[in-house]
């Protein structure tokens, strides 16, 4: 699967806001890049022009693609699906970001971010109701439980992961075990539980044109 494979630190730049892509790295002044240099990449901000109303609907896009690091294809199918269910379709698509398997993993707490979640999870480390599963887009439900399979729970990894993570708030629809490195699905995430700054409606204008 195609990824985006250049510095991260370059799209926190392009957005002019931390997007949180590195983990925990993110949140030292010391080491993050974008705390040390945060002007766009490419040139002088001097020459950066106001975004047109367009150019504001596709800069929205291209963050909560990078937030999540989903491609263009799969983000247009995503939003196709939200538009179509019940609902606020701007909200039904954080919703749909949100219940991915990799943002699950990230959410609980079983991996710095969302990047790493990807990697385990390709790499076989994580079940989903007793079952492996390797795909990192797999959408969880509610009543799910996630948890690192037991030939992987000794690993020096997963006890730095969660020696890092330890601290971090879990999200509200969401039950973490970090001792057992487990959890559980106990709800369905709403607008309020997004930590992230979107304007959502937005994308929805964009994708309506």
């Amino acid at each position: 699967m195609a990824r985006y494979t250049e510095a991260s630190c370059r799209q926190c730049r392009r957005e002019g806001m931390k997007l949180y892509l590195k983990g925990e790295r993110c949140y030292s002044k010391d080491k993050c890049a974008f705390d040390k240099r945060p002007t766009p990449p490419g040139g002088s901000p001097k020459r950066r022009t106001k975004l047109s109303e367009y150019g504001m609907q596709l800069r929205e896009k291209q963050k909560v693609k990078r937030i999540y690091g989903v491609l263009e294809k799969q983000f247009s199918h995503y939003f196709d699906v939200a538009e179509k269910q019940k609902g606020i379709t701007g909200e039904n698509l954080l919703c749909i970001l949100e219940t991915r398997l990799d943002n699950a993993v990230y959410r609980l707490g079983l991996a710095t971010s969302r990047k790493e979640a990807r990697q385990l999870i390709l790499h076989e480390h994580f079940l989903v109701n007793g079952k492996k599963v390797n795909v990192a887009s797999y959408q969880v439900r509610e009543g799910d439980s996630i948890e690192v399979k037991s030939t992987s729970r000794k690993s020096p990894k997963f006890k730095e992961i969660v020696e890092t993570t330890e601290n971090r708030a879990i999200a509200p629809w969401l039950s973490a075990d970090l001792e057992n490195l487990s959890g559980k699905v106990t709800g369905k995430p709403t607008r309020e539980d997004i930590d992230v700054e979107i304007a959502e409606h937005l994308i929805v204008e964009l994708y309506s044109k």
